[in-house]
Parts: structure tokens; C-alpha cells; sequence
């Protein structure tokens, strides 16, 4: 467990290459308060000049919540102001998630609501577990999904079903949310940080320049029209295409071996 946060457990594998963020308020449902949103704007502010990393794997401590959104226990009684001032915090620290320059593999178990969910789906998939629930219910408190769940989701799952979830903030269990996209990947309860873990082992196989070049391109590229993204992604090509990573892939394949790829 890392000692620098006071609401995440922040690990990584032996060989540095795939780092797991765990929310810790399991007594809680791992709701967001004050402290956790600090909390991951720093960590994944770190993970922007992280050379080693390859991927992360974004998952909640428990098999309850992956987080319940925020906490509305701490933001009783909240002034306006205050309020504001913490719901900046929030909104950074998922921006943050978003524009992480590796994979970020959710792996939800139980419950995903609210800007829970969000955080969840400004990841780049999710793996969730059989008994994972989906919502994000902020209408239903007078409230609105504040950190991005009004873009995500229409660009998800598309308009009118993510219409629906909005406005109505109904439950979405965990085979609905595999069938209509929103899960790349349905297993067992208690399997999903083991399946992120296994998915973003493979990723960090791969040349760490391209993953992040390819994530790049998509991203930018799926904001704008067909033909900048396209010199987005020739862009991408070049910048991956002259590194030493390029030069030992090839010499690997030619010479039957796996390729030992250094991010560079």
C-alpha cells in the first residue's frame, strides 16, 4: 500500500509496468469525498510524467462498490461556495483519468453510481464482475452528473439509450451493460481486478510508444472529422516509427523471439 495517499491504494507490478489505483472507502462504498478527489488528481497528475508505466488498472477497494459517486454525507450542509470549490477537484481529477497517456482498464464489482460510474467510464473499458451495477442517478437528488457523464455515455452507449439513463437514473445491471457496450468484459463476481490485471499485462507487452501513440490518435481523432484524424494518426506513425522500439520489433520478429521493448 502506498503511504502518499490517504483514501487510494496505489501498487505496481514487479516489473513497474501496470499500476493499480484502488479507491479505499470501503466503509463508505468508496464515495468520493474531499480527500479522494485530491487524492487522484495527484496520482494520476504523477502518472502524466510516468515514463515506466504501461497501464493502470482503476478499481474500488471491496466487492460492493466500485464507488457509490460522491459522498453526500460530507457535502451536507455544504455552502455553495464550498461546494463548488470541492466539485473542482472532482472534475480535475476525472479530467485527470481521462487524459491519462496509458490504457486505463476499469474493473468494476457491485456498485457504480453516479460519479462513480463517470470515473468508470472516463476510463478506456471496463471489465466489471456479474453483480456490477451501473447509474448515474444525480437527477434523482436534484443534482447532475457534473464530471462528465453527459458526454461519456452518449458517446458509449449512444444518444437516446444514455438519454434514458440521465433522465431517469435507473439501474443498469451488469449483462444489460455488456450487451449495450458499455462493458467490454462480463465475469464472474470477484474476477474483474484478475481480468483488468490479465488484459493490462498484455497491453504492457506491447511497445509502450505505440500504445501511447494509439491512444493518443484515437482520442484526438474521435473529436474532430475524418480527415484530421487521419493526419492525426500519419502524425502518430511518425512519432512511433523512429524509435528504438520500432527497430527491435522488427529485428524480434525476424529473429523468432519475443521483443524486449524499452519505450524509446
Amino acid at each position: 500500500m502506498s503511504s502518499d495517499y490517504r483514501t487510494l491504494n496505489v501498487t505496481r507490478s514487479a516489473d513497474g509496468f501496470v499500476a493499480t489505483v484502488e479507491l479505499c472507502r470501503p466503509e463508505a462504498l468508496n464515495a468520493m469525498n474531499t480527500a479522494m478527489g485530491e487524492d487522484l488528481l495527484r496520482c494520476f497528475e504523477g502518472f502524466q510524467w510516468d515514463r515506466t508505466m504501461r497501464a493502470v488498472v482503476f478499481t474500488g477497494a471491496g466487492d460492493r462498490a466500485f464507488s457509490v459517486g460522491g459522498d453526500l454525507k460530507e457535502r451536507e450542509g455544504m455552502t455553495d461556495e464550498t461546494w463548488r470549490a470541492q466539485h473542482q477537484i472532482f472534475e480535475e481529477a476525472t479530467f485527470r483519468v481521462l487524459r491519462c497517456p496509458v490504457p486505463v482498464i476499469a474493473a468494476v464489482e457491485g456498485f457504480a453510481l453516479g460519479g462513480g460510474c463517470e470515473l468508470a467510464t472516463a476510463s478506456d473499458f471496463i471489465v466489471a464482475g456479474e453483480t456490477a451495477v451501473f447509474a448515474v442517478p444525480e437527477v434523482t437528488r436534484g443534482i447532475f452528473p457534473g464530471v462528465g457523464g453527459t458526454q461519456y455515455l452518449p458517446r458509449i452507449v449512444g444518444g437516446p439509450l444514455a438519454r434514458e439513463m440521465i433522465f431517469t437514473g435507473r439501474r443498469v445491471p451488469a449483462q444489460e451493460a455488456k450487451a449495450i457496450g458499455l462493458v467490454n468484459h462480463l465475469v464472474p463476481k470477484g474476477q474483474a481486478r484478475a481480468k483488468a490485471l490479465e488484459i493490462a499485462a498484455t497491453i504492457a507487452e506491447n511497445g509502450p510508444v505505440a500504445v501511447r501513440q494509439a491512444k493518443k490518435a484515437i482520442a484526438w481523432g474521435s473529436e474532430t472529422d475524418l480527415w484530421t484524424g487521419l493526419t492525426l494518426s500519419i502524425e502518430a506513425y511518425n512519432n512511433t516509427v523512429t524509435t528504438e522500439d520500432r527497430l527491435e520489433g522488427v529485428r524480434a520478429f525476424n529473429e523468432k523471439r519475443k521483443p524486449r521493448f524499452q519505450g524509446r
